[in-house]
């Protein structure tokens, strides 16, 4: 099985056209690469806008979906106007002024003091994001409202939500997993919006298990 790991721009290596973005466009992003790795059909896991990607993929491109794991996501973020100005704000002045901020929110209070090396490390990468690429993220989340296209999604999913998570609580989890026929939520005790950070194990042990299940509901064993 091929295992591919990709990032929307700004991060990772991927390339950061000058934005606005949608939802719709990062997720063309994706079939692309599936394409050029020849992949007809994938299980696909994300995370935060990562996870909107999925669920665009499954609404629209449900052929090439056959399992979808989500995770501290959410169908739709209001208000508009936040992101665009945080978009004006982070192209004017980059991430540095509002990296803390941002990461304040990705972990609970208790794993920021036990574990701050962590914490550091990933709020000095956020100052160093590519200022563009992060801008039209911003604005592909402000004008994104997955919820009208939930009903239409066939692939097997797993919500995942961290019981502290401020950008995406689990009541936007539970939006999700009801509006999606068959879908299950898991809350993540103790953990923000970086779960799968706080609380590894458990969020993999969860998504892995979701993931063999659907992959055995797609391509049952020969009898």
């Amino acid at each position: 099985m091929k295992r591919i790991r990709c990032n929307t721009p700004p991060f990772g290596r991927s390339p950061a056209p000058a934005g606005p973005y949608t939802v719709g466009q990062l997720a063309g992003d994706v079939l692309a690469l599936l394409d050029a790795h020849g992949i007809e059909r994938a299980l696909y896991c994300g995370i935060s806008l990562g996870g909107m990607v999925g669920m665009w993929l499954a609404a629209h491109a449900p052929d090439r979906i056959t399992g979808l794991g989500l995770c501290c996501t959410s169908a739709f973020l209001p208000p508009a106007s936040l992101w665009a100005s945080r978009a004006a704000q982070v192209r004017a002045a980059g991430l540095a002024p509002i990296a803390e901020l941002v990461t304040g929110r990705w972990f609970t209070a208790a794993f920021r003091a036990h574990d701050p090396v962590t914490v550091r490390a990933l709020t000095v990468s956020l100052e160093h994001t590519g200022q563009e690429g992060y801008a039209g993220c911003c604005e592909a989340i402000g004008a994104m409202d997955l919820r009208p296209a939930l009903s239409s999604i066939t692939a097997p999913t797993l919500v995942i939500a961290g019981a502290e998570d401020p950008a995406a609580p689990p009541s936007h989890g539970a939006v999700i997993a009801s509006g999606i026929a068959g879908a299950r939520l898991h809350v993540i005790r103790g953990a923000a919006h970086l779960a799968n950070v706080s609380a590894p194990g458990e969020v993999t042990a969860a998504m892995l298990g979701h993931l063999r299940k659907a992959s055995m509901l797609k391509n049952p064993p020969a009898s």
